[in-house]
């Protein structure tokens, strides 16, 4: 048997953020293993903890989705360290498939600093067929200098930027448009956002990936640091974006980033926010095929 926690991450409240399910102990088990017991979780992802390569680093870990693994993932970085670190401040590397991700612990908030920049991924972001996808009219894309784009940093996302509330909440997707837009884009799910108080209201769909919807997507919030450079929203030094998520799902999630910007390029990606456990026991280990 193995030992597991499920944590909720990006809030300090139970039964709201996203829930985590961390499995320890898990240096016997192979890929396959791992991914049936992601499957079994049935969590937007599952953290699996190892023993760490560098003796001075906190643990190796592995994310996998319900149906994929993933190289780095925000909510499982921040929800992990705060479950190692077991209330103390201080700092963590977790080495994770993308490379290892430094987190700052502080008053039980957790920040780690991306562990890759994002680049442009190639794809097609084509406005009409990504308006059709979420069942929106097609001047509902976009704001400002915003304009639907794709980004990879680790994972891959679209960013469909919307003008309003009304439109975030009445986003769904809707086939066969949905997997038209994300196999013209090459990913595996979009993340959509609209001004919001002193930051940015956000939903993340990634159903062909087992997450209809996600509560909080630490990695996109990381990536959408590109999309802002890209759009004029954000300018030299230090910018700080409070970002919401999961208020639809009855999962409110708050998010914190900050992007380094020098000679109009980003230097540094930081992500934060807090966690609480909700669970903990012990599950069977699956067979290995």
């Amino acid at each position: 048997m193995l030992e597991f926690h499920i944590w909720d991450v990006f809030t300090d409240r139970a039964f709201s953020g996203n829930p985590l399910a961390i499995v320890t102990g898990a240096d016997g088990l192979s890929a396959e293993q791992m991914q049936v017991l992601a499957r079994q979780f049935n969590l937007s992802e599952t953290i699996f903890v190892m023993a760490p390569r560098d003796p001075a680093h906190a643990a190796r870990v592995r994310i996998f989705l319900p149906t994929a693994e993933i190289p780095f993932a925000g909510h499982p970085t921040i929800g992990c360290a705060l479950h190692l670190a077991g209330g103390r401040d201080g700092r963590f590397v977790l080495e994770e498939q993308a490379g290892p991700v430094p987190v700052k612990i502080a008053d039980g908030v957790a920040e780690f600093v991306a562990p890759v920049l994002p680049v442009a991924h190639p794809g097609r972001a084509d406005p009409d067929l990504i308006a059709r996808a979420l069942d929106l009219d097609p001047v509902a894309i976009g704001f400002g200098g915003h304009r639907p784009q794709i980004w990879q940093g680790g994972p891959a996302f679209l960013y469909v930027p919307l003008r309003g509330s009304a439109d975030l909440r009445a986003a769904r997707p809707v086939e066969p448009s949905w997997s038209q837009a994300m196999e013209a884009a090459q990913v595996f799910g979009a993340y959509l956002y609209t001004p919001d108080e002193d930051g940015y209201r956000a939903r993340m769909f990634a159903p062909g990936a087992g997450i209809p919807e996600d509560p909080a997507t630490g990695a996109a919030s990381a990536i959408l640091a590109a999309q802002l450079l890209a759009s004029g929203a954000i300018g030299p030094g230090v910018t700080r974006i409070d970002l919401r998520q999961g208020i639809e799902m009855g999962r409110p999630s708050r998010i914190g980033m900050a992007a380094v910007v020098e000679n109009g390029k980003l230097r540094e990606i930081r992500v934060r926010g807090r966690a609480v456990p909700v669970a903990q026991g012990r599950i069977a280990i699956p067979e290995d095929r």
